[in-house]
């Protein structure tokens, strides 16, 4: 229990309580040591009391201790004492975000956009030195009184979504990217991505996506799109409204790849906010158009075509035999290709190099592709009438057993494949599980759609086939079908009792969630239509496991009913598990203000409180050699007395500095597992 009066680490004089939140309390406190003022950040009992997950927080924290930038709150140290877990920080006379996007309703244009622009250079700092802060949120930026940005809580998020620790403690759901919702993998562009929410909320005074739950809200950032925040504030002028759609792209590839991009735009739009330049293109889009080579262009001029283009024309070609494709109604009048009409001032160049004058229509080669085009078009039209008119007469079988396969083929050819050197690749999904194959398409970009496909012979919610199919494109946002098999024409051994089960209403695959975290495997219950129950945490032998989902009552690929609860076991790690700690420990350096052969006091101490060292030396580095530790972090920490630097003023020749201060630094350690 934190009283104020009292000494936190023989140094830490806490003051006043300045605030709190969903993990922990926050105090202004004395340094001591230094004789300066500090932020000590104490953990709540409730994550205090979770081993694991202080142990990832310490050396996460530890991690960023590092960290030295002006638009990041320094870590100084971090402890514990008597089960109150701490870390001290630099004390930010100011406010959050939140509380000042509150106190606004919301900010200026030109006022959001500076405050990107620090938290982006903050960022960028960390990204350089492979941090990632997986939280960003307002509640987790501060502005000073003097009006600087910096970004805090570094380290604490992935240690947080490490454990048992649910979305509404966090409170950031309404900034996760959607891989993080999903459970994938999170780097730079997910803190890009809750980097655009965050400028989306200081823009309109609002968060995009909201709703009852956190898993709701979770699941909207995987399929819902974004708002355009123009639809809540008019006066946001294009290069903003893009930028913050562009960090919020749901595919990770389509955002700004680093935060020194998006700095860059960000400082663009303050010069030039009404002009658009801001890129959203896809990079999947290998077809769209792009500007000609050096190469390419010469070729044009002298009146030639290179390799690679001649190959893009008979690919180009070939795309328009397939795109004239059957329709319900067809008219040879609208089959026709149009001649732009040109104007008598409008001039082009011919392949020959010479330049032609709208009067000199090109004759020759083109007239024959011309010729060729109408005929394969009227044979493949032709072609298809006889085959629609056959099916229809039994000529070529049922339409009952052609089954799915044929009769998609049929429609691809016509909608499916319609504007192919557009959009995005749209992927294979084909013997997934339905579950699987929305989250791949999802990360695409693409909405879902489930359909039956009772002809299928592929075992129950399996994916056959999508329409459009897969290897066409489509744009982003578009609708996928997905045709998941029923389960009818299962032919095996359990074929009988696959059929009844798919016979019955509201049936549904069980995904499986082991190895997942709490969340992600709440996320991957309800999108598959499931409820998760009780998640009771318990040892397993697969260190691998520790922190995340090793059970679940009802075993991934069984057939239940919709809203079925599945209750989850998470491993708290091995019954007995021992680590070692065979390294040498190097002396502080000279950037601590460390001199080699000054005394200093050393100590390691684990996690759980074992000291592994206690002395005090000037030889390093100190061997160490420990084995049977019980915890598999530790922190190593240098106390030693040394002068602070001197600094002279130009001005008056005066010299200050050289003062005799203790110093303490703390390193972060990692023991190896033992067999």
């Amino acid at each position: 229990m934190i009283k104020i009066g009292m000494v936190i680490g023989d140094r830490y004089e806490v003051l006043e309580k300045i605030g709190t939140g969903g993990m922990s309390d926050v105090y202004k406190a004395k340094d001591h040591k230094l004789n300066r003022l500090v932020a000590v950040k104490v953990l709540k009992q409730e994550f205090s009391e979770n081993e694991n997950f202080v142990s990832k927080f310490r050396v996460e924290a530890q991690s960023t201790a590092g960290l030295m930038h002006p638009n990041i709150v320094n870590v100084y140290d971090v402890g514990d004492e008597d089960g109150v877990n701490y870390i001290v920080m630099e004390l930010v006379d100011g406010i959050t975000l939140k509380k000042y996007i509150e106190k606004k309703s919301r900010l200026s244009v030109k006022e959001a956009v500076s405050i990107a622009i620090q938290v982006a250079m903050g960022l960028e700092a960390a990204h350089n030195n492979n941090i990632i802060h997986r939280d960003i949120k307002p509640q987790n930026i501060m502005i000073s009184k003097e009006g600087k940005v910096k970004v805090t809580d570094f380290g604490i998020a992935k240690a947080a979504t490490s454990n048992t620790i649910t979305s509404n403690v966090m409170g950031s759901v309404h900034y996760t990217s959607p891989e993080q919702a999903r459970g994938g993998y999170s780097d730079a562009k997910s803190d890009i991505y809750s980097l655009g929410i965050t400028l989306f909320e200081m823009l309109t005074g609002r968060v995009p996506f909201n709703g009852d739950t956190t898993v709701a809200i979770a699941i909207k950032h995987i399929q819902e799109d974004l708002p355009s925040p123009t639809e809540f504030n008019d006066e946001i002028p294009i290069s903003v409204e893009k930028i913050v759609l562009k960090c919020c792209q749901k595919s990770p590839d389509r955002r700004y790849q680093t935060a020194a991009e998006l700095i860059s735009d960000l400082k663009r739009s303050l010069i030039t906010p009404d002009k658009d330049f801001v890129s959203l293109v896809d990079p999947d889009e290998e077809g769209a158009t792009r500007v000609a080579s050096e190469e390419e262009e010469k070729a044009v001029r002298n009146g030639r075509m290179t390799d690679t283009e001649q190959m893009r024309l008979r690919d180009d070609v070939m795309r328009e035999y397939e795109h004239e494709d059957d329709y319900d109604d067809y008219d040879s009048s609208k089959r026709k290709p149009k001649r732009r009409e040109y104007d008598e001032d409008d001039d082009f160049y011919g392949y020959n190099g010479k330049r032609h004058h709208s009067t000199e229509q090109p004759q020759g080669n083109m007239e024959k592709i011309t010729i060729v085009m109408a005929i394969v078009l009227a044979a493949l039209v032709a072609f298809m009438v006889i085959l629609l008119v056959g099916r229809s007469l039994g000529f070529f079988g049922s339409s009952e057993d052609s089954g799915s396969e044929s009769s998609t083929s049929i429609a691809s050819s016509s909608s499916d494949t319609q504007d192919s050197s557009d959009g995005i690749v749209i992927p294979d999904v084909s013997g997934q599980t339905y579950a699987e194959a929305v989250s791949n398409l999802n990360a695409k970009g693409f909405k879902v759609e489930k359909a039956e496909d009772s002809s299928s012979t592929l075992s129950k919610d399996t994916v056959s086939y999508t329409k459009p199919a897969s290897g066409n494109r489509a744009a982003s946002g578009s609708t996928i079908t997905v045709y998941v098999s029923t389960g009818a024409n299962v032919s095996s051994a359990s074929a009988a009792t696959e059929v009844s089960v798919a016979k019955s209403e509201g049936q549904v695959t069980v995904p499986n969630v082991i190895g997942r975290t709490s969340e992600e495997a709440v996320i991957m219950l309800v999108e598959a239509g499931l409820q998760a129950g009780s998640i009771v945490e318990t040892s397993n032998e697969d260190s691998n496991l520790t922190g995340l989902i090793c059970a679940q009552s009802i075993a991934f690929g069984t057939s239940v009913s919709e809203g079925t609860v599945i209750n989850l076991e998470l491993s708290t790690g091995p019954a007995s598990v021992t680590y070692s700690y065979t390294d040498d420990i190097a002396a502080p350096t000279e950037g601590e203000n460390y001199t080699y052969g000054l005394s200093v006091h050393v100590t390691l101490v684990t996690s759980d409180g074992t000291t592994l060292l206690n002395t005090t030396t000037s030889d390093f580095p100190i061997q160490m050699n420990s084995r049977g530790i019980t915890s598999p972090t530790g922190t190593i920490t240098f106390v030693y007395t040394a002068a602070t630097p001197t600094t002279t003023n130009p001005e008056t020749g005066e010299t200050s500095g050289g003062q005799a201060v203790e110093y303490t630094v703390t390193r972060a350690v990692t023991f190896t597992q033992e067999n």
